[in-house]
């Protein structure tokens, strides 16, 4: 029986391990491609990850509740039926030590490049369930596995076939690359990718040669901001010893902990935004009265967030340009046939920004159960790997916090970033009378480098423009 092994892919949130939390399927079981077959956990979200073969299942590499790296294998799959496989442990289990060995069947070129395409069709195509880093694993290629911590050492591992031996990749033209975050990884370290040597099946390029080309050439060997935290994994930090007292505050240290991956990843994130954006912020008092009364009207209508975003999207259609991103590299700037609308959501792992994909498309009621079901998932740790990276635009409702607002940093690669505040009694001129009304702020962040402030207090008054008058502006749309 043929088998084929697959590690657990790049879920394309900055994070390099996930927990199994549950195996949808069992050693024996058929399964056929795209079929869902365990559900992970990140610091961000409970995924279910489809397989990328068909055929029975050998070996699931991982007990329920285990933490699994990045590019270690998860799943093995056999083309045979149960009947034929051996009595051995199957043959993707046979995982040399040594860089001389050859590597097992599961990694051999032709197969690993049948697959990687295979999957980089189906991306182009759309598919739902592939998720980013499906053919361009680390470990692939590179003939060491490091074998699952719950399975003993494999033993009589038979010698290599001559014909199985390592064959030199020949020489190509162009770089073998299917990750965009190893481009990016490279260009940000200065390097061409067409000098490096890949150790991937057919001399694909990855991440792990990257970091190994910044080495030899003694630079920073710390991750772009914008690729995922390296998988090896880092010096335990010092712990605070009792009574450890701090040189520079000379206060005794109550508490030292490791920052989480999560925790990490926020702050790759965060500090990149205020690195390469130069970003401009500017305010404006609503008088949301109108808005209000138009809610309360109809209490099985829309929310206030869902009008909200309604006009978010009027507000990019007049603008487009602050929906897109600055590609640095080519020195474009990109605008985007459609809005995939990122929310903030707190929750118990941290803030999050998953996106109504396709917002555009969705009438203010359906953006209103959009929005609820997004909310719903982001907090039980469920928005997929596309809602959490597939935001253009991001709307953040202070509001929730009971906050009037704040100069929020932008959620690099998108150029803008839109908050509302909590709506609240103020006093408030109107016709020259001084009265009480609902008035709310609105804060807004944009990368100066894609308009100036006149697009963007234009942006402005279009969403307080309509917040005041919303009917008008609805019968507009």
């Amino acid at each position: 029986m043929t088998a084929q092994t697959f590690d657990l892919p790049d879920l394309g949130e900055g994070l390099t391990e996930a927990e199994v939390v549950k195996w949808l399927v069992a050693v024996g079981d058929t399964v056929a491609v795209d079929q869902p077959i365990a559900e992970v956990e990140t610091a961000k979200s409970i995924v279910e990850v489809p397989s990328p073969f068909a055929g029975t299942v050998s070996v699931l590499h991982g007990e329920e509740g285990e933490v699994l790296e990045v590019g270690k294998p998860l799943i093995t799959v056999g083309s045979g039926s149960p009947a034929e496989a051996p009595a051995a442990e199957p043959p993707a289990a046979e995982e040399p030590d040594a860089e001389t060995k050859s590597p097992a069947p599961a990694a051999t070129g032709a197969e690993a490049d049948t697959a990687g395409e295979r999957y980089r069709e189906e991306e182009r195509a759309g598919s739902g369930n592939v998720l980013i880093g499906y053919g361009t694993p680390e470990s692939t290629g590179s003939g060491r596995r490091r074998r699952p911590r719950n399975r003993p050492p494999s033993h009589g591992s038979q010698p290599s076939a001559p014909a199985a031996a390592p064959v030199p990749a020949p020489a190509r033209r162009v770089p073998l690359v299917t990750s965009p975050l190893v481009r990016q990884l490279a260009r940000e370290a200065g390097l061409r990718v067409a000098d490096i040597e890949g150790s991937g099946p057919g001399g694909l390029i990855t991440r792990r040669d990257v970091r190994s080309a910044i080495e030899a050439a003694g630079a920073n060997t710390a991750p772009a901001p914008s690729a995922p935290i390296a998988a090896s994994t880092p010096a335990a930090p010092a712990q605070a010893e009792p009574g450890a007292v701090d040189a520079r505050t000379g206060l005794a240290e109550s508490k030292r902990e490791a920052m989480g991956a999560f925790r990490k990843a926020v702050a790759t994130s965060l500090s990149r935004s205020r690195s390469e954006i130069p970003e401009a912020t500017v305010w404006v008092d609503v008088d949301a009265t109108e808005l209000v009364r138009l809610r309360r009207s109809d209490p099985e209508g829309p929310g206030l967030l869902a009008y909200v975003a309604r006009f978010v999207l009027a507000g990019l259609h007049a603008y487009p340009e602050l929906n897109g991103l600055v590609d640095t590299e080519r020195e474009e700037l990109v605008q985007y046939d459609g809005v995939n609308l990122g929310l903030a959501v707190q929750t118990d792992r941290g803030l999050v920004a998953p996106a109504v994909m396709g917002a555009h498309k969705l009438t203010t009621a359906e953006l209103d159960t959009e929005i609820k079901e997004l909310t719903r998932l982001a907090r039980a740790g469920k928005a997929t790997p596309a809602q959490l990276t597939g935001g253009t635009f991001t709307l953040n409702n202070f509001g929730s916090l009971r906050v009037d607002g704040s100069a929020a940093i932008i959620n690099h690669p998108q150029v803008a970033i839109l908050g509302i505040g909590r709506i609240i009694d103020r006093p408030w001129v109107v016709d020259g009378e001084l009265t009480v009304r609902k008035i709310t702020q609105l804060s807004f962040a944009f990368d100066h480098r894609v308009c100036d402030g006149g697009a963007a207090a234009g942006f402005m008054r279009v969403v307080a423009d309509a917040m005041e008058n919303p009917a008008r502006a609805i019968a507009r749309l």
